[in-house]
């Protein structure tokens, strides 16, 4: 066969190019602002995503004295930064994680042997000795995200984060394709059991990973009792697995709970050997919530022993009448405006605790 049989030759079509090239530009602008226009409509606003590359970042930027808050999202709401900073001579970098079990965190700041800093950790007892599933996943994940964070990730942040702060449809926890088809109404299958939802979009957060209620969700209304509604299940421990009793369920998790214990001893121990402090604070609830953590985590049982085990000195919100007053609207975390009122009356606590 001859290789002529093989030439091939495209032909260009005699177009107008760039009128092609305007017109799709303006069909994806005109696309972008009416999709913009429609997730503001719909309650979102602009603001940084809550990504494991910014937890990383912030994670790199902890030196070998920082002052580090680490723990569940009270922490990550419920303190103010400018207070502390005020309060405690040092300004903290805020590494707390929503829906998270810390000790992942914990362990790999104690064993950090560059760092003899101070950390602020938040125990919430229903998170905290959770021994295995997401809580626990979302702390591993962020620590190993750390640890092998290439470099392109680290160029991409900047520019990411410009966009979020002025796009409302760059939120990614929620308006991503794939997020949004789980939204979608399809009956489950008769057996299938699905865990509790997650509560939906209600805070924004800064650069610097302080996150705040918004407006929506303070005031009453569906918004703010969609979250309420959404607490009960997330705190309610689940049934035992199938063939498993309730008895020998119980019977592992008071091993896993032991051995959550004498893991924290061995960090903490690890920590104070090269100089360093650390604190552990239970943050404010209310109302059905606060009933129903006291109910499966009672003090005397998660957070008297912890302090006992560890010998780490503890601030509990109801040990103290200026810091039990506050009501949180969705029952679970401080509304902005009283956030650096709490964190003016923790720092007293704070510095007698860790010494300064």
């Amino acid at each position: 066969m001859s290789s002529s049989t093989f030439n091939f030759e495209r032909t260009v079509p005699p177009v107008r190019w760039t009128s092609i090239a305007v017109f799709a530009a303006a069909l994806l602008l005109l696309g972008v602002v009416g999709w913009e226009i429609h997730c503001r409509r719909i309650g979102y606003a602009p603001t940084v995503n809550d990504s494991m590359e910014l937890w990383a970042q912030r994670r790199s930027s902890v030196k070998p004295d920082s002052m580090v808050i680490i723990g569940d999202s009270r922490a990550w709401f419920d303190l103010d930064l400018d207070e502390l900073e005020k309060g405690l001579g040092k300004r903290p970098i805020q590494l707390a994680l929503s829906g998270s079990t810390v000790f992942p965190v914990l362990k790999n700041l104690c064993d950090d042997e560059r760092f003899h800093g101070t950390i602020i950790c938040s125990v919430l007892p229903v998170l905290y000795f959770v021994p295995a599933g997401p809580p626990l996943k979302r702390s591993q994940d962020a620590v190993d995200h750390y640890l092998k964070q290439p470099l392109s990730e680290r160029v991409d942040l900047p520019l990411a984060m410009f966009l979020e702060q002025r796009l409302a449809f760059m939120n990614m926890q929620e308006l991503t394709l794939e997020e949004m088809l789980k939204t979608l109404p399809i009956p489950d299958r008769a057996g299938v059991a699905h865990g509790p939802k997650l509560p939906p979009y209600f805070n924004a957060m800064d650069t610097e990973r302080h996150a705040r209620m918004i407006d929506r969700c303070v005031q009453p209304g569906p918004l703010q009792d969609l979250v309420r509604r959404t607490w009960p299940p997330l705190f309610t421990p689940p049934p035992p697995p199938p063939g498993v009793t309730p008895e020998q369920a119980m019977e592992q998790f008071k091993i896993a709970f032991g051995q959550r214990l004498k893991d924290t001893v061995t960090a903490v121990n690890k920590l104070r050997q090269r100089g360093g402090k650390i604190v552990f604070v239970r943050f404010p609830n209310s109302g059905p919530l606060r009933e129903l953590e006291n109910k499966f985590t009672p003090r005397q049982q998660t957070w008297d022993v912890l302090l006992a085990q560890t010998n780490v000195s503890g601030v509990h919100f109801e040990d103290h009448p200026e810091l039990s007053g506050f009501e949180c609207p969705e029952f679970s975390h401080l509304k902005p405006d009283d956030v650096p009122v709490f964190t003016q009356r923790l720092v007293p606590y704070l510095k007698v605790s860790l010494g300064l």
